[in-house]
């Protein structure tokens, strides 16, 4: 074969094409320069990624990819491009986060090298100063592994199945009627309101602040949950009688504000909150609550209190409910994530006698 006058960094019969746009911005693509059935000459598009042009090249030369097209860089870089926009916002930050300590020990390596002892080592190292975010980024670098296995990376079983989590403590922390009083009677009226919705929902902090009252329909408010994507409708009246979450939303709904809010957690001039302003008028109202609860005399309760966070209601909900109502209100399809995670007290049992 002629050795190539042009494109000599690509393998044989990889072609290179270059254009310059309009914009200005270039763009590049690559192609196989192939033979159609009658002999014609024809230019096989294999796109823009050129480590995937080369792995698709090595296919139609019937060839092993080249060795480096096999490196968790590429994965990791397709993984970061293709899957994490898809998304939800905090998730992203938090994939970006476990993706870039992934990239410290594995980028260089080729995909079917790594094994469960190699997981397991990262495992050991990693969680002795982390071992929470050890087990998000194993779990993570699983997900990338299956993906792998679909775009065609490898064919091997994946290396996390099998190797053990570091133990986690699941939050146990229970908010009790004194401590969920203090901190109500000191909490300005939209904190009042993000808590009574918080409670008699079960929903998560995010799924609770972007309530609108269009989400109000026929009886019930409409729920679609950031994280699982999974929808509720929450009834307001049930055989004609009022909820107390319908007591709630007829109070906001009542309520005079300067400028009319979508947003059922909004100020008295109608600005909504965020995830921001609602942890400012929480700590607030959590430290005057402290300061009540010292000038009594009660430091165990203010103690309580100051533990106190506001993602511990949604746990409280789940505590107060029996289980099967409580999952399905908190949106789990498993009773058992509820009974592990979310229920903070003991089951209520009679005595022998």
């Amino acid at each position: 074969m002629r050795p190539k006058s042009n494109h000599r960094d690509l393998p044989p019969r990889m072609l290179r094409r270059v254009r310059t746009l309009k914009s200005g911005k270039v763009w590049e693509s690559f192609y196989y320069n192939g033979r159609d059935a009658e002999g014609r000459r024809v230019e096989i598009p294999l796109g823009q990624d050129l480590n995937d042009a080369k792995r698709k090249w090595a296919e139609l030369e019937c060839r092993e990819a080249p060795a480096e097209t096999g490196l968790m860089r590429f994965v990791f870089d397709r993984y970061e491009r293709d899957i994490i926009p898809t998304k939800a916002p905090k998730t992203q930050k938090d994939n970006l986060g476990c993706l870039a300590m992934l990239r410290k020990v594995f980028d260089a390596v080729g995909i079917d090298t790594i094994t469960p002892q190699y997981v397991a080592q990262y495992r050991d190292k990693r969680g002795a100063k982390a071992p929470v975010r050890a087990n998000r980024e194993i779990a993570l670098l699983s997900h990338v592994w299956n993906m792998a296995r679909e775009w065609g990376y490898t064919a091997k079983e994946n290396p996390v199945k099998g190797v053990r989590k570091n133990k986690e403590k699941p939050r146990d922390f229970y908010a009790d009627d004194a401590v969920w009083s203090a901190v109500y009677s000191a909490a300005c009226v939209e904190l009042q309101d993000a808590m009574d919705l918080n409670y008699l929902t079960g929903q998560r902090p995010a799924d609770v602040l972007k309530m609108r009252l269009a989400d109000i329909k026929d009886g019930a408010i409409e729920v679609q949950q950031n994280k699982t994507k999974k929808r509720l409708r929450i009834l307001l009246d049930i055989d004609g009688v009022r909820t107390e979450l319908g007591k709630v939303i007829d109070r906001i709904k009542g309520r005079d504000r300067k400028v009319a809010s979508l947003f059922l957690i909004a100020t008295p001039t109608g600005t909504a909150l965020n995830q921001w302003t609602l942890r400012v008028r929480f700590d607030k109202a959590r430290d005057d609550a402290i300061a009540e609860a010292k000038k009594a005399g009660d430091e165990e309760l203010a103690a309580r209190i100051r533990a106190f966070q506001f993602r511990d209601i949604r746990p409280k909900a789940a505590s107060e409910l029996p289980l099967e109502h409580a999952s399905k209100l908190l949106g789990h399809t498993e009773h058992e994530i509820t009974e592990k995670v979310y229920r903070r007290v003991g089951e209520t049992v009679k005595p022998t006698k």
